[in-house]
């Protein structure tokens, strides 16, 4: 006995000492990758005293008193300091060289990154961009790199093994091209349309990809078109595209997958949405102004919230690591919000035989392996796509786009607007914004309101681009619409412009922006909407908080009598239907019916897979269109090993058993506890670690959320796992009557290091639909730590 005692005691003593050891390596880790954050720093690059006080969640307040240059510096630095590893992930995602560090895995993603050429493509924007653009970038630089030198290393850094290379210019104007992608352009539609036509015949682009609906709410009306754009002189719907062999369209597609491994997709009803709002329609008699920009959750999310302030720049709002500039937020009298007009800007173009090509040999460095060589060719039109870097793969497909066109000067509209005292010049910074293309709406301090669609928008005559075509000269963009000519209105009598990715203007407008089927469901414009005109004025930011966060589905009120309708299959089938009969459509975590309707739409959106033979997901407007219909998309000749499909009705009951069997297997067979929040949760990971289990549960964030498909926050279940994977990457409400009651908040938190700080304590208040203080007055910090930094040689 004394025995086992001794052997007791000796293992607690390990167990002890271990533990120690481990707290002590976690100490250590966090000692040498935590920034400092208080005290003060001596550092080349600024020209006087520079004060950067970080509030209770980690938000930098920066004042300088010198030049704007040094705001704009310790901007740089503080994204080093907090977000190391995303500015160097991002940039390596802009150069093709994640290979590097990550290995064959990531082989994918590089040829497709160094194929389409981001960075040259940045390389060629630096020499357009103004003076003062110039200087912003470069003192943004040297703030990145003195944090880069502070001697902290990220985590991952120390996991991978490597150390980042200092920053370039250069560096600060790519991740804008990978944004541009991410929210322009129809190159996936094209390939699917590609898809469609040669299976289903030109009728099934309707089908699969239905056109806009003719009653289908507007941005703008007819009346607030601008002058001279009214007259009717529009292309015909489709013009006749060359056949691709299955082997082409497949080669397109891998370009497709690979952008999705970097959470870059078209996923249906990502969506975001913005609204402005006249005084006439608010308690305080000045504008409130509300945006949250929907797209990929990661860890660290994406957003960055800044308060810089120099002599004459004062801007507050939501930075993104590597961009020297508020993207969104507001000045001390101007805010202003956006989300994407999707217009089309991507053409794929099949070259004849013969066409000249240039060629440039890529070298990509694999970390363990021997390097890749990748061949990539040129047409007139831009790089082709069809390679994937084999010799020969049939017809080139070339890839033509505005964002990879020479003189991008979207980085001088950033700036300007971070300078605009009134619309005039907000309308003057916008002129210079090239892509991608956003809704940007308007509020001043003085009760003026506005909208505009900036950017290049190619002008085609005789075909819509909505499928590839020859590169014959026959199909060729004639120039871009006039900057004048797009979209706008400046205080309309309505006092009210919503935009939540719907179609921007009627048919009266004399050019198409994009084709009829470019556009969002017009599920999201149409609830705001009912929700902002519910009440024609006193409007509150409180008020206008509940509408941001509004999860009633329009999508269930559309489709429900249709589902209510279908023949169950089973008492599983019976019971989730019963369950549906008494819903009101509110998309709440605790909803079992809102569960029961996600999984039930997810298995009816895949009805046109057997017409495609792929993946493809329709969208709910597609799904809706078949199921009023009695479309052909419901007739299936094989489901499994049940019987055929041959109409709607069979459709719905074949896929109501299939989502209850499927919630089931992961749930359990009581259909009460099958509550939404079980399986629908936001996935907040990690772009290299997510999915290593060793390291995923340091790096990932999750939480059970409310909303769904359509939603206006939206929360779009993910296919096969319910997660939420895209939303509202950051929300705003700008209050004009007092800009400093104005609230924002993000995703998930200020901090990237997995063991610092404020990493994820934004997560939290964004599932409850809480907010921080957008304020530029101590008063509303909370507990501060400052940072002074120091001017030297």
């Amino acid at each position: 006995m004394r025995i086992l005692g001794r052997l007791g005691r000796g293992l607690l003593w390990l167990i002890l000492v271990v533990l120690v050891l481990v707290l002590a390596a976690v100490l250590w880790l966090r000692g040498t990758s935590s920034p400092r954050v208080s005290g003060s720093v001596t550092l080349p690059g600024v020209s006087g005293k520079v004060t950067i006080t970080r509030d209770a969640w980690g938000v930098p307040h920066i004042r300088a008193t010198a030049r704007d240059e040094d705001a704009v510096f310790a901007l740089g630095f503080v994204h080093a300091q907090d977000r190391a590893w995303q500015l160097d992930f991002q940039r390596r995602v802009t150069q093709g060289r994640l290979s590097e560090v990550l290995g064959a895995p990531a082989l994918g993603q590089d040829k497709f990154l160094r194929t389409w050429g981001f960075y040259r493509a940045a390389q060629s924007a630096l020499p357009a961009l103004s003076e003062r653009s110039k200087r912003m970038v470069a003192a943004y630089t040297a703030g990145v790199n003195a944090g880069f030198k502070q001697g902290k290393t990220a985590p991952e850094f120390r996991i991978l093994g490597y150390t980042p290379e200092p920053w370039t210019d250069v560096d600060s104007i790519a991740w804008s091209k990978l944004m541009a992608f991410d929210l322009g352009g129809n190159y996936e539609d094209e390939v699917l349309g590609a898809r469609t036509v040669k299976r289903l015949g030109e009728s099934g682009l309707n089908e699969i990809m239905p056109p806009y609906p003719k009653d289908g709410t507007t941005i703008l009306s007819a009346d607030e078109l601008p002058a001279g754009t009214t007259a009717q002189t529009r292309a015909p719907a489709l013009a006749a595209a060359p056949t691709l062999p299955d082997s082409t369209v497949a080669a397109l597609r891998t370009h497709l997958a690979a952008a999705r491994e970097l959470g870059m997709q078209a996923v249906p009803g990502k969506g975001s949405n913005d609204w402005v709002m006249a005084g006439s329609r608010t308690a305080s008699g000045k504008p409130i102004l509300a945006d949250d920009p929907h797209l990929s959750l990661t860890s660290p999310m994406l957003w960055y919230l800044a308060d810089i302030q120099g002599p004459t720049l004062k801007s507050i709002g939501a930075s993104i690591p590597g961009l020297p500039a508020i993207v969104i937020g507001r000045n001390e009298r101007v805010a202003w919000g956006v989300t994407n007009v999707n217009p089309d800007v991507q053409d794929l173009y099949i070259e004849p035989q013969g066409t000249k090509l240039t060629e440039r040999t890529e070298i990509i460095k694999v970390k363990g392996a021997e390097d890749v060589q990748l061949v990539v060719r040129e047409s007139s039109h831009g790089p082709i796509i069809s390679d994937v870097g084999a010799a020969d793969v049939g017809p080139r497909v070339a890839l033509k786009w505005t964002a990879l066109q020479p003189g991008d000067t979207t980085m001088d509209a950033f700036m300007g607007l971070n300078y605009a005292q009134n619309w005039t010049e907000f309308v003057g910074a916008l002129k210079s914004y090239v892509g991608p293309s956003q809704n940007f709406v308007y509020a001043d301090v003085d009760g003026n309101t506005g909208y505009y669609a900036p950017g290049r928008v190619p002008i085609r005559s005789g075909w819509d681009g909505s499928l590839p075509v020859s590169g014959d000269g026959s199909r060729e963009w004639t120039g871009y619409l006039p900057f004048e000519q797009l979209p706008h209105t400046y205080n309309p009598a309505d006092g009210l412009v919503v935009t939540a990715n719907n179609r921007v203007t009627p048919d009266a407008y004399r050019f198409d922006l994009a084709n009829v089927r470019n556009w969002a469901e017009p599920y999201r414009a149409e609830r705001i909407t009912e929700l902002l005109t519910a009440k024609a004025q006193g409007w509150t930011v409180d008020e206008v908080r509940k509408v941001q966060l509004d999860t009633q589905s329009l999508v269930w009120e559309g489709l429900k009598p249709l589902l209510l309708a279908a023949r169950p299959d089973g008492d599983l089938s019976t019971r989730a239907l019963e369950q549906l009969r008494g819903w009101d459509g509110n998309q709440t975590v605790s909803s079992v019916p809102s569960l029961i309707f996600e999984a039930w739409l997810m298995k009816l959106q895949g009805m046109a897979r057997d017409e495609l033979g792929n993946e493809t997901q329709i969208n709910s407007l597609a799904v809706l269109n078949q199921l009023k219909s009695d479309g052909d998309l419901c007739q299936n000749e094989s489901v499994g090993q049940g019987a055929a499909l041959t109409n709607c009705a069979a459709t719905l009951t074949a896929t109501l058993k299939q989502a209850v069997d499927d919630l089931s297997t992961r749930l359990g067979s009581d259909v009460s506890g099958w509550s939404a929040g079980k399986l629908h949760t936001v996935a907040s990971n990690h772009r290299a670690f997510g999915n290593v289990s060793a390291l995923s549960w340091l790096f990932n964030h999750s939480a059970p959320t409310p909303g769904g498909t359509n939603t206006v926050n939206v929360a779009r279940p993910e296919v096969g796992t319910y997660r939420q994977t895209h939303g509202a990457s950051y929300r705003q409400i700008v209050d004009l009557s007092d800009p400093n009651r104005s609230l924002y908040v993000g995703s998930l938190g200020q901090s990237g290091n997995p063991l610092g700080s404020n990493v994820s304590d934004q997560q939290k208040m964004w599932v409850a639909g809480e907010y921080l203080p957008m304020s530029t007055d101590a008063k509303d910090w909370g507990k501060t730590l400052t940072l002074t930094l120091e001017a030297g040689k």
